[in-house]
């Protein structure tokens, strides 16, 4: 089985509420985006923090093979009131982010409004919202993954999402 730990040393966690796409477009307004959304799922950002420092950009250390696990559901933009769920995160049971959705640094709308200015948005594809503080990086020092390490991050109404990290 491939191991994060073959490639990375600095292993992170990110518990992000993920948007899933319904109805596509660009240039789509802040005032229009709720009606593009389909649903909603969690997601785990996992991030190589040191390919992040070494390339000078986010990409290659958010791309690596079993990043970015999401579930354990999926569901509908009617089940629930996005801009306000409970967003957790727990390592080996010790938890890490406790945050709510309203508190996020860029919304929703915000957000559809930025990325469909120049990309056009598609059924079925997902954004990610971003993390709320207590990730790995975030600890003098740094608590980055390890082997054997199990994550559970959960969001209201969405469930717990489970991994052991190799």
């Amino acid at each position: 089985m491939w191991s994060a730990a073959e490639i990375t040393s600095s292993l992170d966690y990110e518990v992000e509420l993920a948007v899933i796409i319904g109805r596509g477009g660009r240039g789509i307004r802040k005032s229009e985006a709720m009606r593009h959304v389909w649903g909603y799922t969690i997601i785990n950002d996992v991030t190589a923090r040191d390919w992040q420092r070494k390339h000078k950009q986010w990409f290659l250390g958010k791309s690596f093979d079993t990043f970015c696990p999401m579930g354990p559901i999926a569901v509908t933009a009617d089940e629930l009131d996005a801009g306000n769920l409970e967003v957790k995160c727990w390592v080996n049971g010790e938890l890490r982010q406790n945050a709510n959705t309203r508190d996020l640094i860029f919304d929703i709308p915000s957000l559809m409004a930025t990325i469909s200015a120049g990309l056009t948005l598609k059924p079925g594809d997902v954004i990610a919202t971003g993390t709320p503080a207590g990730v790995g990086l975030g600890f003098n020092p740094p608590k980055f993954l390890r082997p054997g390490d199990k994550v559970s991050i959960s969001i209201s109404h969405l469930g717990t999402l489970t991994n052991t990290f190799q």
